[in-house]
């Protein structure tokens, strides 16, 4: 079986790991580590300081694309969204990475720019450009669909971005395989930029959304596929091995469904193919998103720096077909 690098060459192993890539609206493209660094906890669960070490960590380590909302941390109490943003910001304007980073951020659910029209496109970019101090926006998603704002609006509103030199490429999230059908044929009819970037609701627990109908859309178009909830809000790190492991526990409530012999099962499927590997649950389950050919890279945050590495190694592990068949028949109750 093929193993992870060893604790002397990761560093270098990852840098070499791009395998993933993301086009732009010019046509021009980048290769990427095929592990995307989510920054839903910055200011959240992370502090600033822990969010500023564990950018740094995944950037020393030659991550590429750092993946936020403008929402977040907006359902925090005292929070009024774009928290995580602000702290990327800091973090751009100080290390002097920003050249060598793709931003990712998303629209249409901060409390003060809701929705999809225009305006709100328009003026929520702007503000995001604010927050995070730069002059463009690497990846820009429609975070949920709005369907009380006409498509024709909305994906005018995105291209209008990238033609300002705001935007230089076009995501969508949360948006039905029918929905991302019809913004392609808008988009064409129109001459307006295509979305290159899908964000889909995936991991071991969660397959059967995106395995359907998103990805068939997905492969029609060429969509760099970021899955997020990769592991299942922690569920697939290991860290449940009961029902009572998760009373009291924040995230409780994201992961009673997969309390059930059935999530217990793919948490044993995961223990073994990790155990063979010399790695974490966690590693394994981003490992098998990787071995996915629609996956371009899988979105994992890291609450303090000492969760990284276990998501880094990801990016170097190989899982070979025996792995990857005892993963899918654990989680074929979720297929």
């Amino acid at each position: 079986m093929t193993t992870s690098a060893t604790h002397g060459s990761a560093s270098d192993s990852l840098k070499a790991a791009r395998s993933a890539s993301l086009r732009f609206a010019d046509g021009s493209s980048t290769g990427i580590l095929p592990l995307v660094l989510g920054g839903n906890t910055f200011g959240w669960t992370s502090s600033e300081k822990d969010s500023r070490a564990v950018l740094d960590a995944f950037a020393d380590a030659g991550g590429t694309l750092i993946d936020t909302a403008d929402m977040y941390s907006s359902w925090a109490p005292g929070h009024s969204g774009g928290e995580s943003e602000i702290i990327l910001g800091r973090w751009l304007a100080t290390s002097g990475r920003r050249d060598r980073v793709l931003v990712a951020t998303k629209v249409s659910e901060h409390p003060q720019y809701k929705g999809l029209s225009a305006g709100t496109v328009a003026a929520a970019a702007d503000e995001s450009l604010l927050r995070l101090g730069t002059d463009r926006i690497d990846l820009y998603y429609a975070h949920f669909d709005d369907p009380s704002t006409p498509l024709e609006e909305t994906a005018a509103a995105f291209d209008a971005l990238v033609k300002a030199g705001k935007v230089r490429a076009i995501g969508l999230s949360n948006y039905s395989a029918d929905r991302i059908a019809e913004w392609f044929r808008i988009a064409r009819e129109n001459d307006l930029s295509l979305p290159v970037a899908l964000e889909p609701h995936y991991n071991l627990v969660h397959r059967h959304d995106f395995e359907s109908a998103l990805r068939e859309v997905a492969r029609r178009e060429d969509l760099a596929v970021f899955p997020y909830f990769s592991l299942a809000a922690g569920f697939l790190t290991g860290k449940y091995r009961s029902a009572r492991d998760a009373e009291g526990v924040d995230r409780a409530g994201m992961v009673s469904g997969f309390l059930t012999p059935e999530g217990f099962g793919v948490v044993d499927a995961l223990d073994a193919v990790a155990g063979r590997h010399g790695v974490s649950p966690a590693t394994a389950a981003l490992a098998w998103l990787r071995s996915r050919p629609d996956v371009a890279a899988p979105i994992a945050s890291a609450r303090v720096p000492g969760q990284l590495p276990a998501l880094l190694e990801s990016a170097t592990l190989t899982l070979d077909e025996e792995d990857v068949a005892a993963l899918n028949r654990a989680s074929q109750p979720y297929a």
